[in-house]
């Protein structure tokens, strides 16, 4: 690859990032309520110019070109890089109805699934709507991320550059040459997974399908199950990520809390709408209010909190520069 090539930037729509430095007044409200605060709400920028940092840290970020050939419909996406077929389905009647987004996607090069942070900054607390970081990034398509910035902790990888190496959970890792596989952050190193080829890793989970067949014991599993956080079992708002072949994903987005229209699902429902769609591997990002589907420059599902809740990242496609 020619490291040395440079594509052309679409002018990105700056906003700005408010530090709040008022900890003072957090203190007054007392030492518990002031490190809560603190810990989960006041924005903590640990690098404020990512598009510049990758550019100048990645080694395969300067190979990549935009897309200046595609067509686009209401449910299809075609270029260079990436076919891309939106569909909707609906199961069930009643109490029991389910609505889900499917985004079946066909890469030519696995370097075109992109990740993107809320303000173009690393830190924790940082936040904007999936719809408002797509398209700060021309994206075509985009799903929320992990909301790595909730916590300090897991291996943080994005488009092939390290950020955060603090192994904790079960991964999910994206490699240039097309595979993804779940992994246990805690028996390696970003350092080591880059060397392998990772290209984006995600720290949310669990996974809830390997080699085809439901993960045993999901329904138990928590995480993050500290302040500020909430259980992830039962009826959920999902997102989900799908594997079915190298280079070949499968995005979901369920909706949830919703009767009549979508009561979310829980992660062995998850898993099976999964594995239907032909995953082999699947694994689960955030959810609840922050399950989030956009294309072709709109949020096509219908997030449980009535509009869009902010996130710290996305997964997503650029769009033709033309």
């Amino acid at each position: 690859m020619d490291t040395a090539h440079d594509a052309p930037r679409k002018p990105r729509r700056r906003r700005r990032i408010i530090i709040a430095s008022t900890l003072a007044v957090a203190l007054s409200l007392g030492g518990g309520a002031a490190w809560a605060m603190d810990r989960y709400l006041i924005q903590h920028v640990s690098i404020s110019d990512v598009s510049e940092y990758e550019a100048e840290n990645s080694e395969t970020a300067g190979a990549i070109t935009e897309t200046t050939n595609a067509t686009v419909t209401d449910t299809t996406y075609s270029s260079d890089q990436a076919d891309i077929t939106i569909s909707t389905v609906t199961t069930g009647s009643g109490d029991d109805t389910v609505t889900y987004y499917v985004a079946d996607v066909t890469l030519t090069d696995a370097t075109a699934l992109r990740s993107a942070f809320a303000g173009d900054a690393f830190g924790t607390n940082i936040t904007e709507t999936t719809s408002e970081i797509a398209e700060d990034n021309n994206a075509i398509f985009a799903i929320n991320g992990d909301y790595y910035g909730f916590r300090d902790t897991g291996i943080v990888i994005r488009n092939g550059v390290v950020y955060r190496d603090e192994g904790a959970r079960e991964g999910l890792v994206f490699y240039t040459d097309g595979t993804v596989e779940v992994y246990d952050e805690t028996s390696t190193t970003a350092d080591e997974l880059l060397a392998d080829g990772a290209w984006n890793t995600l720290s949310f989970g669990p996974a809830i399908v390997v080699d085809g067949q439901i993960v045993d014991g999901i329904e138990d599993v928590e995480i993050d199950t500290n302040f500020g956080n909430h259980s992830i079992q039962g009826d959920q708002p999902r997102t989900l990520v799908g594997v079915i072949d190298d280079n070949h994903l499968v995005f979901v987005v369920i909706d949830g809390r919703d009767t009549g229209y979508s009561k979310g699902a829980t992660l062995t429902e998850a898993a099976e709408i999964m594995i239907s769609l032909g995953a082999t591997t699947a694994y689960n990002l955030d959810g609840g209010g922050s399950s989030t589907m956009y294309f072709n420059g709109e949020v096509i599902n219908q997030p449980s909190n009535g509009g869009e809740r902010g996130t710290s990242d996305i997964l997503y496609i650029a769009g033709s520069s033309a």
